[in-house]
């Protein structure tokens, strides 16, 4: 059998599609309002960060690691308030990102569970903060 990894099935340009694909769905999709209103306005960098994190990630050049020194995901998403809700939000965009760029059936049963752990693995808290939706009320926990 002949075991390709994510970065052999996608290539360079595939990799840099799926990133940019998968911010582009998380600015568009009104499920995922709540990430995306933890990333900044111009979602160009970030873009470039996923892109040089996911190249290393799926078995390419370890690009994020040559720029940053790490490819540690905790620390830059510990500020942000991250449980069960916004791992599948965040979920919810990379599957639709990978639909968008009709990746094969082989890469997504590939990707599957190592997705999820790499989502699970930047949750930070056991529950979603709860929306306020009550004018009334300041603070909500």
């Amino acid at each position: 059998m002949n075991f390709e990894t994510p970065y052999q099935l996608l290539g360079e340009e595939g990799i840099r599609q799926l990133a940019e694909t998968f911010y582009d769905v998380m600015d568009e999709l009104p499920e995922a309002a709540h990430i995306r209103a933890m990333h900044s306005r111009s979602l160009v960098d970030v873009k470039g960060k996923l892109t040089d994190y996911l190249t290393g990630w799926m078995g390419g050049p370890p690009r994020y690691h040559d720029k940053t020194g790490t490819v540690c995901l905790t620390e830059p998403h510990a500020p942000f308030p991250i449980g069960p809700a916004e791992r599948d939000q965040w979920l919810l965009c990379f599957n639709e990102a990978l639909e968008r760029i009709n990746a094969s059936d082989e890469l997504k049963a590939m990707l599957k569970e190592p997705v999820y752990r790499l989502a699970d693995t930047v949750r930070n808290r056991d529950e979603s903060l709860r929306e306020n939706t009550d004018p009334n009320i300041i603070a909500i926990s």
